[in-house]
């Protein structure tokens, strides 16, 4: 029984050498813990029977019983708990002792039939047969299991209360015989459990790489085209530019937002399952690393930078230039019909046969033309500037707009040419020529720069203007009601010249001169005086309509400016508050880390029920881009700094959740109850001295010290290896805890799963295909198969697989 080898019996016959023998087998019994009391030597060679009996039992005890536990329990109870569970499943099976439990033999049969049922045909027998269930099983047992027939069926039917000792040992028996069984189920639990853990934190890996691969591929896309900065040559096409950035802000960042930040959720928490599981940290693909994410986003960012206010720019400039465009179009039409004619004119022969007074008035006209000439020199200048500018504002259409500018330039030229040869001719004539009618060259003169002020009163009353605030406007109405002041004086200027016609005419009706009726000197008449007149007072109420208009909208527009101001003042302290009340919650310790995180949960519920108002100002925001209102003296805060801190609360909330179910998941899996964690964490937040969710080297060695660590510093630095793997300096919360727990946590390793393969393949070295789908569940068995590789030993048969390189792979840092 006990495997081991007593000393030589004596061969002698006498009773000395009996009572020796049986000395040796008690003395050994007694150095196995067995109290022998009353049991002699003498008593057992004089062949006392009940004492003989009795001796028996204390070896059945001791070598076939006691070393039976299940759950920690004695060996009695252990032994009647692992009945009770393997025949559990077993209708008429009810196992509570060692006596009449089994008077009706169906308990046998269900323990047989549990780990052999090929043995036994369990549906067919029957309750009410005691007799047949009990000679099956012990039939069974003899011949199949090496169990010998230590009772009969007769006898545990025939009495009462079978004896309770009989029952006990041949049911031991049963025990030791399936033992090997209960090991492998024991072996092949523990492997799906180890086999379940490494299936899930695969498909986590494949999760997180498809997630990171889909996000990288979005920025890569993204990226270019807010870096395309390729302006537009219409307001339209800027306007729906803006429009699709609008939309990027609105619709398609928001999403990507969430699935950056769940990116880094999902990397965390696969972390915390492969750390508590002892598993090799997840190192993803090339360039599919967290830190990779946030250099790309941060890329993104940087390009989205700057874009909106670029296309706000180009909005404004081609405004402007759509401005200069229509006031270059209408000087030039109005100095194109002003010249129209006049080179025809100055290349006239008509002093060659002119009288005196012809001469005379011919030079006088041609003086005031040279008046009017120079009076418009202004506009060709004004024209001349305004082509310039849009040059350097990159007009799309600045080659027709210079080819026009340019024909007008050497019209001017041509024209100044002209001028200065018809003077000269007038000049040499002049001498021959001295009568000439005073009043026509004063109405000449005063008439030219007259018509020249209407003319320029009523470009300036239908020049376009752009305005961004009220005061602008305001200026405009100052000026336009000064303007107004001048007409009086200009009525008399205009009364004055048509006097001064009407003394010409009656001085040529008086005196008969030949003038035909018209002035020599110029070819303003006084009905185009008075028709040039009449549109100035009609262009006056105009401007007047104009000017009020523009002053409403610009009061909306202030309107606007207020409202956004007045909100965006709210929400933006608001989130900053929000911020700081995270950051506090994350390092306070109020009940269980459930508390925490079910406080935390409506503390995000709040956050996200704030979110129509963040859409509101979205809303206020965009009606104040349409209204193209550039700037806003009521607020500091910018609709981007409101969307940069919007996401950064969001991301900030979601992380300190992600925290929080961290702590829970290392707090579960390594058996901390909540007054360790709280512990835990009055000591982080004591030497968290700067209050930033993480103790720098000098603090946490303190708290180490604090807690009873007695370190040099070379202890301290291999500590901190663990703690702050990627040498920040810094150790937080999740790794403290961490490190606090390490050493009780209840894990599985590579020798014990290699330990477990080992009783599943019978002790040897490889294992086969076959065992492994009989022990294991079929698609765990497939995962091991399709994994391991083959068994090269010189042992081996067909179809081995290496166990034992595989455990340990599970727990090392190779690429499965």
């Amino acid at each position: 029984f006990s495997g081991e080898r007593l000393a030589k019996p004596e061969r002698g016959k006498m009773r000395v050498h009996k009572i020796s023998n049986v000395n040796k087998a008690l003395d050994f019994i007694a150095s196995k813990g067995v109290k022998l009391v009353s049991i002699g030597a003498e008593e057992i060679v004089d062949g006392n029977v009940k004492m003989t009996l009795g001796m028996i039992w204390t070896i059945i005890l001791r070598f076939a019983i006691q070393d039976i536990s299940v759950e920690e329990t004695s060996a009695k109870e252990g032994l009647l708990l692992w009945c009770q569970r393997k025949t559990a499943p077993y209708k008429n099976v009810n196992i509570q002792n060692f006596h009449i439990s089994w008077k009706d033999g169906l308990g046998f049969c269900a323990l047989i039939h549990r780990h052999r049922p090929e043995l036994i045909d369990y549906g067919k027998l029957r309750k009410d047969d005691p007799l047949t269930n009990l000679n099956t099983a012990f039939d069974v047992a003899e011949k199949y299991l090496d169990i010998p027939k230590m009772l009969d069926a007769e006898d545990i039917i025939g009495t009462l209360r079978p004896d309770e000792k009989a029952i006990m040992t041949y049911v031991s028996c049963y025990y030791h015989a399936f033992s090997g069984a209960q090991k492998a189920e024991t072996a092949a639990n523990r492997i799906c459990k180890v086999l379940a853990v490494n299936q899930e934190n695969e498909q986590l890996m494949e999760d997180y790489e498809k997630l990171a691969s889909d996000l990288l591929e979005w920025i890569r896309r993204t990226i270019p085209w807010l870096e395309n900065r390729a302006p537009e040559n219409t307001m339209q096409a800027m306007q729906q530019k803006l429009e699709d950035f609008r939309d990027y802000r609105r619709l398609h960042k928001p999403p990507k937002v969430q699935e950056k930040c769940q990116l880094e959720i999902n990397f965390n928490t696969l972390q915390t399952k492969l750390r508590l599981s002892n598993r090799p940290a997840f190192m993803p693909s090339e360039g599919k690393m967290v830190s990779d994410i946030n250099n790309a986003w941060g890329g993104l960012e940087q390009a989205e930078k700057g874009y909106e206010e670029w296309l706000l720019n180009e909005i404004r400039r081609l405004e402007r230039l759509d401005h200069l465009a229509e006031k270059f179009r209408q000087k030039a039409s109005i100095h194109e019909s002003w010249t129209d004619g006049k080179e025809a004119m100055l290349q006239q022969k008509d002093y060659e046969t002119a009288t005196l007074s012809e001469i005379k008035a011919l030079l006088k006209k041609h003086e005031a033309f040279e008046s009017d000439l120079a009076a418009h020199q202004d506009r060709v200048e004004q024209i001349a500037a305004i082509a310039q500018e849009l040059n350097e504002l990159d007009y799309y259409d600045s080659p027709s707009v210079n080819a026009r500018c340019q024909k007008i330039c050497d019209q001017w030229d041509n024209l100044g040419a002209l001028t200065q040869k018809r003077r000269e001719a007038l000049e040499r004539t002049e001498k021959l020529l001295e009568t000439i009618d005073q009043l026509y060259l004063e109405y000449a003169k005063r008439a030219a720069p007259f018509n020249n002020w209407m003319e320029g009163a009523m470009e300036d009353l239908q020049d376009t203007f752009i305005v961004h605030t009220i005061e602008e406007i305001q200026g405009l109405t100052t000026a336009h009601e000064q303007f107004k002041a001048t007409l009086p004086d200009a009525d008399k200027e205009r009364q004055a010249i048509l006097g001064i016609h009407n003394e010409v005419s009656k001085i040529v009706q008086t005196y008969h001169v030949n003038m035909a009726g018209t002035n020599p000197y110029t070819t303003i008449t006084p009905q185009e005086i008075n028709g040039k007149w009449e549109h100035v007072r009609q262009l006056v109420p105009r401007r007047d309509q104009a000017l009020m208009e523009e002053h409403a909208r610009q009061q909306q527009n202030e309107r606007l400016r207020k409202q956004f101001g007045a909100q965006a003042n709210v929400i933006g302290p608001w989130i900053q508050t929000k911020m700081e009340e995270i950051g506090r919650i994350s390092i306070e310790m109020h009940g269980t880390l459930e508390d925490q995180l079910s406080h935390l949960r409506q503390y995000e519920k709040s956050i996200v029920n704030y979110k129509p108002k963040i859409d509101q100002l979205e809303g206020d925001h965009q009606q104040i881009q349409e209204a193209l209102i550039f700037d806003n003296k009521h607020t500091n805060y910018t609709m981007e700094h409101i969307r940069v801190g919007w996401e950064q609360l969001l991301t900030t909330i979601a992380r300190t959740i992600n925290e929080v179910e961290n702590q829970i998941l290392t707090r579960d899996a390594k058996g901390i109850s909540q007054e360790q964690m709280n512990e835990f964490r009055a000591s982080f937040n004591h030497f968290d001295r700067k209050k930033t969710g993480m103790m720098d080297c000098e603090d946490f060695r303190a708290c180490l010290i604090s807690m009873g660590y007695n370190m040099g510093e070379a202890e301290f630095s291999r500590i901190m290896s663990i703690v702050d793997p990627n040498r920040l300096g810094v150790v937080t919360f999740q790794a403290f805890i961490d490190f606090m727990s390490r050493e009780t946590a209840d894990t599985d390793t590579a020798d014990q799963v290699m330990a477990s393969f080992k009783i599943l393949a019978g002790d040897k070295n490889y294992i086969t295909v076959d065992e492994l789908r009989r022990e294991l569940p079929p698609d765990q068995a497939e995962y091991c198969i399709a994994r391991m590789a083959p068994y090269n030993g010189g042992d081996a048969v067909p179809g081995a697989l290496d166990y034992m390189s595989f455990s340990t792979a599970l727990y090392g840092e190779s690429d499965l």
